[in-house]
């Protein structure tokens, strides 16, 4: 079998290796994380089989740490956009797999993806992550012409700014023409890094059951001049040891490659229950909050300068106790059923929906709730924008001056959802929190450039960034 850089028993010996680690091993990796190295694998290893109650509030305040001194106190925002369900694949757990007879099957038309857009701009959204089922019906022609769609709705309260998207691992020929329509990151996520798994849940008669051409999608990407590119492992199909392991070596053999340049962002859902999907459900790796708080702290310590995404699959009070754990992008006001944006909250459309959401709160209510966790909401865009990404991206977030963009951008694109969209109580909440941290400025160059915007956005201006 050709070798890739997933070695299954090289990651099972280094796991057995650390079964029982001192807390002083335990603080010797901590050491080294708080000076915002990447960890090798037996050191993430040593943080993974940590017990030891101590020690592991040690790694969930030392990621807290990291997270602000890298990112700042900042929370940015998306929302999803499922374009279509229609799959040709048969996934076990997921409920748009193909033989689902429960699911409803749906693509949005230009027209339809239009009235979603004006919607979520409507709530105040910049940012969003376009989804697509595998189908040959959303080829590649298909795809570009929908971000091309997304990029030209405009309305009155605004417009999306940045347009991720995840779909099916492409061709360098493919993906060279979502570059051509100015994509942001694309995003692919292995879901199993073991094998034997992968080949259990995905049946080889559909495209997803090749492993290893979903495990270079990245590669590839990266070859086609995308160099934002994110990567996330489902948990749940699979040990969560091996797969945070699996996770830390895909970053490596990225940033071995590309020049230092690994994942923009890791995500790490968790298995939700789907209409007509009892593989979903009764899971023999099912993780439980405690694992779950200690697998994100555990990636934020490992990959220091890498974004972290934690979705609304997760309950409201499970998100409160992970988002301080080391996360940088959350979503709010979701609606993941195929056209669930003319319906009024989440989870009203299961038979168009991939699984269910546990927290579906508007996006008003996240933002307020977010100002009241010590954290200031963004919609920013700016990085892309500017050409802040890739290689230039990676070489300010290790050197951590990337909250000297971040900051102000987030501080500016809050004040548009203050001023836009925010509700009376979220308005008030947020004016404070602004005040909050525009006085943090105080003294510094920056300071006169931040007021100046956020007067040129109380005069009516927008889309000011650094």
């Amino acid at each position: 079998m050709e070798r890739d850089f997933i070695d299954e028993e090289k990651i099972w010996d280094q796991l057995r290796k650390w079964e029982n680690p001192k807390p002083a091993d335990v603080r010797r990796v901590l050491e080294k994380a708080e000076k915002k190295a990447r960890l090798e694998p037996e050191e993430t290893a040593i943080l993974i089989q940590n017990q030891d109650r101590e020690t592991i509030e040690e790694m969930f305040a030392l990621a807290n740490k990291l997270k602000r001194e890298v990112y700042g106190d900042r929370i940015v925002f998306f929302a999803p956009l499922y374009i279509s369900n229609k799959c040709a694949n048969n996934c076990r757990y997921c409920g748009f797999r193909g033989s689902n007879q429960q699911m409803e099957r749906k693509m949005l038309s230009m027209e339809e993806i239009e009235v979603e857009i004006k919607i979520m701009i409507g709530e105040g959204q910049k940012r969003t992550v376009l989804v697509y089922g595998e189908s040959p019906e959303t080829d590649i022609d298909f795809i570009s012409e929908s971000v091309r769609q997304v990029y030209r709705t405009k309305s009155a309260h605004g417009e999306i700014r940045r347009a991720n998207i995840n779909c099916a691992p492409l061709s360098r020929e493919e993906l060279s023409e979502l570059k051509k329509v100015g994509i942001g990151t694309y995003q692919v996520f292995q879901e199993t890094y073991h094998r034997e798994t992968y080949a259990r849940v995905h049946p080889q008669n559909t495209i997803k059951g090749n492993f290893r051409w979903r495990l270079y999608a990245q590669d590839r990407a990266q070859d086609a001049g995308i160099d934002d590119v994110a990567i996330g492992a489902l948990f749940g199909l699979y040990d969560w040891r091996f797969e945070v392991m699996g996770l830390l070596y895909h970053t490596i053999h990225l940033e071995e490659t590309y020049h230092g340049v690994g994942p923009h962002t890791i995500s790490f859902p968790r298995i939700e229950p789907a209409l007509g999907t009892p593989d979903a459900e009764n899971l023999p790796y099912a993780v439980n909050n405690e694992d779950f708080k200690k697998l994100v702290a555990i990636l934020r310590l490992s990959v220091p300068y890498t974004g972290m995404i934690l979705t609304a699959r997760e309950r409201p009070e499970v998100r409160r106790e992970v988002i301080p754990l080391g996360v940088t992008q959350i979503d709010g006001g979701s609606r993941i059923g195929v056209g669930g944006y003319k319906t009024s909250q989440a989870n009203e459309l299961p038979d168009k929906e991939q699984f269910q959401l546990g927290d579906s709160r508007s996006l008003d209510d996240i933002v307020c709730e977010t100002c009241t966790m010590d954290s200031l909401p963004s919609f920013c865009t700016a990085c892309y924008r500017a050409g802040r990404t890739g290689e230039s991206f990676m070489g300010f977030a290790k050197s951590s001056f990337v909250h000297n963009f971040c900051m102000p951008n987030a501080i500016f694109t809050f004040k548009e959802y203050l001023l836009d969209y925010a509700s009376p109580g979220t308005r008030v909440v947020g004016e404070r929190v602004i005040e909050e941290y525009l006085s943090k400025f105080a003294g510094e160059k920056v300071y006169g450039v931040i007021k100046e915007n956020l007067e040129k956005l109380e005069q009516g201006e927008r889309d000011l960034y650094i």
